[in-house]
């Protein structure tokens, strides 16, 4: 059994508990949805200052301790599958991979098959287990976003890597394809992100107290007369967070459902191509980089 206890600050009192607990595991990059931890609320899991609270929207107060549990999952509720993977290097610590668009990361309910997840169990020895149901998962990637990503093999190199990427320490670039011709060279979008106020699975800029800090520089690579190639650093790590700032300016992904409503590319036109980071063994700075997807060169001839 995994348990979690936090406290307060004066800047989350008067939230909701699900709220406040969603955010906590966001931030350290536990990968619990809203959902599910609405349903460890509901049943029973989750105490604050050691009574039981099955209220979601239980408003929290400030210097509260509120502790979380989590049973182990069974170990037969994740598959081994034999799913290729591009990895392009691997120490006793992490490896890095190239994850191809249209591959989900982790399963969830109703979903445990064909995942990141289960390639990961079918190629790697070790994997960490702090998150049982997410082996080896420290952050993750969009279902329709390609890129490099980092998969962690031991319990220190996730908490090593879940901090860095808490203290937005790590360094990250995208490429993106976006709709109509930025009108500067480079750019800083500095616009908080929240859930959005109708559409549960959606974010959307907003200045209300739900609302998150948000991020992120730009610079225009090229340009035609419809459409620019842009490189993205996101300096916080909000949910949809380069999808949002980029919609919210008029300029949304190329194949951006959810929030740009165009088809214009075969597939969300967004790829991770550089992630540098301290080596949790070593100290020493670290990085690696992919390429540009052909589709994305194909489509700027």
């Amino acid at each position: 059994m995994q348990e979690y206890t936090i406290t307060v600050t004066p800047e989350d009192k008067g939230k909701r508990l699900d709220v406040f607990l969603c955010e906590f595991a966001t931030n350290k990059s536990l990968g619990f949805s809203r959902t599910f931890l609405q349903n460890l609320i509901t049943n029973g899991f989750v105490f604050i200052e050691g009574a039981n609270c099955r209220k979601p929207h239980h408003k929290v107060k400030q210097g509260q301790q509120i502790k979380i549990t989590i049973e182990e999952k069974k170990s037969d509720t994740l598959k081994a599958e034999d799913i290729s993977l591009d990895v392009i290097y691997e120490d006793e610590d992490f490896a890095i991979i190239n994850k191809p668009a249209g591959m989900v990361v982790h399963p969830a309910p109703g979903n445990l098959e064909h995942t990141l997840a289960n390639a990961l169990l079918h190629r790697f020895r070790k994997l960490s287990d702090i998150n049982p149901a997410r082996p080896g998962i420290v952050h993750r990637l969009d279902k329709d976003t390609s890129g490099i990503m980092v998969i962690v093999k031991t319990n220190n190199a996730h908490l090593s890597l879940a901090k860095q990427f808490f203290c937005h320490s790590i360094k990250r670039r995208y490429i993106a394809l976006v709709k109509g011709k930025m009108e500067f060279d480079e750019n800083i979008i500095e616009i908080p992100i929240g859930r959005h106020p109708y559409k549960r699975k959606s974010m959307s800029v907003g200045f209300g107290k739900n609302t998150r800090y948000a991020k992120t520089f730009y610079r225009t690579l090229k340009r035609t007369e419809n459409y620019s190639l842009l490189e993205l650093e996101p300096f916080t790590g909000r949910t949809h967070q380069l999808r949002v700032h980029l919609a919210f300016l008029g300029h949304p992904i190329l194949g951006d459902r959810k929030y740009g409503k165009n088809n214009e590319f075969s597939r969300m036109a967004l790829h991770a191509k550089y992630l540098g980071f301290i080596h949790p063994t070593t100290g020493k700075f670290v990085e690696f980089s992919s390429q540009m997807p052909g589709e994305f060169k194909e489509f700027l001839k």
